[in-house]
């Protein structure tokens, strides 16, 4: 019988080391475990020289690996790593079979003797130097899918390579430059391009021999790495070449040659490192500084997005609101969110699901922050009525979420702006929709109180006609459709016309009416609105509320958990054949009982006041990736006129089209997407974190300050040269600058810095 053993060597902040684990795996093996199942965090050396009392297998099942993956890899062992592994994987290999599904660095295979390497990716420089065979034993083999770094097969004497070169078709070498420098015996298989190859070997074509290995060896790899649908293209062997060494007597015929020469104009024309800089032939300094640097520190404050920032769809950074907290600027704190949201305690705090915290780097320490509370505190913040500094004015139709947002922007950047709304007053679905278990009535009135006493000119009760909307084309300089979607979805099965719109029926309820529903409910849908849907039946009286999908429920797990607290049942797939009086009959064959059938599958917007030429054959509105109008340039549609979706992507489209219709009438290039990059996780300093929590456990402590320097000194402390100063500007904001006089380039900086500012480039 299997035994398997499972162990995660980061918990509670706390690594094991690299001896503690190997002692336990050592242990494990002892007591009979024979499969392992590691969660590393860089420990060196799995699945290393080790082997069964009884001589059976052991299999390592890997993520996260140190170096030295399977070095001295024993016969019957087994190591898949899960992912890509660092330097030195299979180093002097002895008989493990080693599969790395990713890549593998540096020296992969390096002195590899017996067994076989299987690298799902790429591997570094050196790879396969040193391999051997010992014709007492098998030889090793060494299969790469992609190419290997330069110096590959370095010195190689024995065992059998196989470079696929897949995705790699536009590289002028796929074994890098300087491969199979020395190379004495063994045999190297290569598909794609070659260059730069050593004279000390032969590149020749296939013979039978080797076509016969390579087809039956390549379904055993690519099965290995899980990527055996690859086989076909590979598997043209018309693309493949093989490299042997030369004899002593083929290599010995060459003309010898001065140290000099050789260096000049054989290894690399120009020198040594020709082919990578320019060779001045000048000795630096032990230490270089200043010029003779390879590299030099930047501080590249806020270059990056953090996850909070790039995943909220609205770009709030919340980086920036914590750092001014850790300050003590707690006024600037709640101010800044409103260069950003109207709505930072209604939408931010109570509706929004919080996709900030779903990607906060705080998930990888410990739990995310409470991004969300951050947002009521803003409530009642209310930022200086802008006078008019503009010329242009723009029209707004719609006083959803997406038009609140545009005109708020725009008025705050002093533009002139007309708000037209169909209904009696504004808020759009936040308003007419969403129950008061999720959003507080009292918190949205003041932050509707606070956008009518912005300076923007709301024009409530007024339906836009293809008449008014011409006039608005002609009198405004831009003008924006955020209608929203108020035309309710109802799929035209048997029956339909029995159906309550869910729109129509929160809209009512939202107005005081209460909908007679009956005892028992079934709601077609289970999207977030069908869970709105759900809580106001029940709140009317309804006993049992079921819903129905043809798919996986799309809302929010939070919404899905409450709906059924209060006892509603989802049931999916179910497609719904018929609606009577009685209730739903499901194509599957089951009945349900009800005394009303509510449908909550979508709503559309309605566009009766644009002409045919605004939209495609679906009624949707063409627009460019910056959400304008392609007939006419100064028309943008935002919101769910464009695509139904969060209230916040909503606000993010709202926001960007007002920060696009400044940059249109200061005819400046518009904007679409992300305004940074992510910043790569790896730049982050996780342990300061987990030291730091200790003693500072609020949240904006807890805060990573992902990309935005938290002025924490440590580059300043830690550098050896004292390099690095503080400058302290007059407008309140800092700088931390390196002087080159001074810096070594070291690069202890950008090694310390927890925020991932500090970064090494080229000198």
């Amino acid at each position: 019988m299997t035994e398997i053993a499972e162990i995660n060597t980061l918990e509670n902040n706390k690594r094991l080391s690299t001896q503690e684990l190997l002692q336990w795996i050592y242990k494990k093996v002892d007591e009979g475990v024979n499969e392992f199942n590691i969660n590393a965090s860089g420990q060196h050396n799995i699945g290393g020289s080790m082997w069964r009392k009884d001589g059976g297998e052991l299999v390592f099942k890997v993520k996260n690996p140190g170096q030295r993956v399977g070095s001295m890899g024993m016969p019957h062992t087994k190591i898949i790593v899960e992912g890509s592994a660092p330097a030195d994987v299979g180093w002097l290999n002895s008989g493990a079979e080693i599969v790395v599904k990713g890549d593998s660095g540096d020296t992969t295979a390096h002195c590899a003797a017996s067994g076989k390497i299987f690298i799902g990716g790429r591997s570094g420089t050196r790879s396969g130097a040193l391999m051997k065979h010992d014709p007492k034993f098998p030889e090793p083999e060494f299969w790469v899918l992609k190419n290997t770094g330069s110096f590959s097969f370095e010195f190689m004497g024995g065992g059998v390579a196989v470079v696929c070169g897949y995705e790699c078709e536009d590289f002028h070498s796929v074994l890098g430059d300087r491969a199979c420098t020395g190379m004495v015996g063994g045999t190297v298989y290569v598909r794609g391009n070659l260059s730069g190859v050593s004279d000390d070997v032969w590149v020749m074509e296939l013979d039978s021999s080797d076509l016969d290995f390579l087809k039956e060896g390549l379904k055993e790899f690519l099965s290995k790495i899980g990527k055996i649908h690859l086989y076909t293209e590979i598997a043209d062997f018309s693309k493949w070449k093989k490299i042997v060494a030369k004899t002593y007597e083929e290599r010995s015929k060459k003309t010898r040659r001065s140290l000099k020469d050789f260096r000049l104009n054989e290894w690399v024309q120009g020198g040594i490192f020709g082919d990578l800089i320019e060779d001045d032939f000048q000795v630096g300094e032990l230490v270089p500084r200043d010029k003779t640097r390879l590299k030099i520190p930047k501080w590249k404050n806020y270059v990056y997005s953090a996850p909070c920032e790039y995943n909220c769809p609205i770009g709030i950074p919340t980086q920036q609101r914590f750092s001014l907290l850790r300050k003590g600027l707690h006024k600037e704190a709640y101010e800044l969110i409103l260069k950003y949201s109207p709505f930072p305690a209604s939408v931010c705090a109570q509706v929004c699901p919080n996709l900030c915290m779903d990607e906060c780097s705080r998930c990888d320490v410990d739990s995310p922050l409470e991004i969300g509370l951050l947002g009521g505190m803003s409530a009642k913040v209310q930022l200086p009525v802008p006078p008019i500094s503009k010329k242009e004015k723009v029209a707004i139709i719609g006083a959803g979420v997406a038009g609140i947002t545009a005109a708020w922007h725009l008025v705050m950047m002093g533009y002139s702006v007309d708000l037209y709304e169909e209904d009696t007053e504004i808020g759009g679905k936040l308003r007419q929709v969403i129950p008061n278990e999720r959003l507080s009535r009292d918190v949205l009135k003041i932050e509707m109180d606070r956008f009518k006493n912005s300076g923007v000119k709301i024009h409530t009760s007024s339906k836009v006609t293809k008449e008014m909307f011409g006039n608005l084309r002609k009198n405004f300089d831009a003008v924006v459709v955020a209608v929203g979607a108020h035309s309710p979805v109802v799929i035209p099965f048997e029956g339909h016309e029995r159906l309550i719109k869910g729109l129509e029926f929160l809209k009512a309820v939202n107005r005081g009416q209460k909908p007679e529903i009956g005892k028992k409910v079934v709601v077609i849908g289970a999207g977030n609105a069908a869970m709105d849907v759900i809580i106001e039946a029940y709140k009317l009286g309804a006993l049992e509320v079921t819903a129905v999908d043809i798919q996986k429920p799309s809302a929010f797990d939070k919404e899905i958990a409450h709906a059924e607290s209060l006892g509603a049942k989802i049931l999916w797939p179910a497609f719904t054949e018929k609606v009577t009086e009685d209730g739903v009959y499901l194509k599957d064959g089951r009945f349900l009982e009800a005394d009303s059938v509510i449908i909550s599958v979508g709503d559309r917007p309605v566009f009766d006041f644009l002409e045919k030429d605004y939209l495609n054959e679906r009624s949707q509105v063409l627009v460019d990736e910056y959400l304008r109008s392609i007939v006419n340039d100064r028309v943008f549609v935002i919101g769910d006129a464009h695509r139904c979706s969060l209230f916040t992507n909503a606000m993010g489209d709202g926001r960007n089209t007002a920060l696009n219709i400044d940059r249109m009438f200061n005819q400046e290039q518009l904007v679409s997407g992300k305004e940074r990059e992510l910043i790569p996780s790896e730049r982050l300093k996780f342990n300061y974190y987990q030291r730091f929590e200790a003693d500072n456990s609020t949240e904006q402590n807890r805060c990573m300050s992902c990309g935005y320097c938290r002025d924490c000194g440590y580059c300043r402390d830690t550098c050896p040269n004292g390099a690095i100063e503080r400058i302290q500007h007059d407008d309140g904001t800092f700088e931390y600058i390196s002087h080159d006089e001074k810096c070594i380039g070291c690069g202890i900086c950008a090694g310390i810095c927890p925020c991932g500012i500090w970064t090494m480039v080229p000198n």
